[in-house]
């Protein structure tokens, strides 16, 4: 009996030292990461305990995932809030879950991602989905002869080309896509469309002696380089396309870009099909119309970078056709009777893609 008795006492023992060796861990989790009393700005998205929890750990403002985990659920304090807060490295996490879970010490910042290929009609939807503002708004500021005047003075890379009466929107393709941060919801148009300005000045002046000897201005770049996003994946794919481009303006040929038709019609792709009307109609943008031999009059989104120095330095090919499969793999040909073939290919093999 002496035996079991002194298993039963090791046994306790043993559990007692485990659960004060798991406390002690538990609140050496929760305690401070540093001494450092800094505020850094946080940004807390919308997402589960976990995602919190990792984003928190990366920016080095708590010790333990698993402690914060435990701490919130065993408190239930799992209504964090989304925002940009304003922590410490001295707080520990008791503190910081209770900030979160009050929506206190947050800033009012809002980050908006305007994504490489969007139009302007979808930059006005984000700006009013995100700030104040609203979409009549940004469509009033493009119009406005008077601030059109003063960007093109302030900005090397504008023109009178965006005063063009036929042009749907002015800035469109100028606006460099990107994400960025405003002290509230309360930034005008003007201040949002001066960062994405000041950014495509940035990405641009890296490229200035290549503009400068273009033979293509560079709204006449830019206007290219909004279809060349458009039509291609990978900048390998769109230096061929963009060389394509080259090829059929050089020898006096329409572009017969299907996303310029779309885009001259107001519909997205994948909105929905054309009308057949829609297809012939010979606007500024539509170059599958036959008498169409130039670019449209302005861009028809606003480019990557890599579409920009896809026009810059296209691939010195002999094509003058291409089509994309179901798969988005890209056919080359020299000759409208290839392209022909390489359609009815696709066809055959349930590849074409219906537009």
């Amino acid at each position: 009996m002496k035996i079991y008795h002194n298993i039963y006492i090791s046994i306790i023992v043993l559990f007692f030292s485990l659960t004060v060796f798991l406390c002690t861990l538990y609140n050496f989790g929760l305690s401070k990461v540093s001494n450092d009393d800094t505020l850094k700005k946080v940004v807390i998205e919308p997402g589960s305990i976990d995602s919190i929890a990792v984003t928190l750990y990366n920016n080095n403002m708590i010790r333990s995932k698993l402690a914060f985990n435990i701490y919130v659920r065993l408190n239930n304090k799992t209504n964090l809030m989304a925002a940009t807060y304003e922590l410490s490295e001295n707080m520990g996490t008791k503190k910081i879950v209770d900030i979160m879970n009050k929506g206190e010490n947050s800033t009012s910042e809002v980050s908006i991602t305007f994504k490489e290929g969007l139009n302007m009609r979808h930059i006005a939807k984000l700006i009013e989905e995100n700030t104040n503002n609203t979409e009549e708004d940004v469509y009033s500021l493009l119009k406005d002869e008077d601030y059109l005047d003063t960007i093109i003075n302030k900005y090397w890379f504008l023109s009178n080309d965006i005063k063009n009466t036929n042009i749907y929107y002015s800035l469109e393709g100028y606006l460099y896509p990107n994400t960025y941060s405003f002290s509230s919801k309360d930034a005008t148009v003007e201040e949002i469309f001066e960062k994405m300005l000041d950014e495509t000045d940035t990405r641009l002046s890296k490229y200035k002696t290549l503009l400068e000897i273009n033979t293509l201005s560079v709204h006449q770049i830019l206007t290219l380089a909004s279809i060349v996003e458009l039509e291609g994946v990978t900048l390998e794919e769109r230096k061929e396309i963009a060389g394509v481009f080259y090829n059929r303006l050089n020898n006096n040929m329409n572009l017969g870009s299907d996303v310029t038709t779309y885009y001259g019609a107001n519909i997205d792709m994948g909105e929905r099909d054309l009308l057949k009307s829609e297809l012939t109609e010979c606007n500024s943008y539509n170059t599958r119309c036959s008498t169409f031999k130039t670019l449209p009059v302005s861009p028809i989104c606003n480019p990557s970078i890599d579409a920009i120095e896809a026009v810059l330095e296209p691939s010195d090919n002999d094509y003058y056709y291409f089509v994309a499969d179901k798969n988005k793999k890209i056919y080359f040909s020299k000759t409208q009777e290839e392209h022909n073939a390489i359609i009815n290919k696709l066809q055959e093999e349930n590849l074409w893609y219906e537009y």
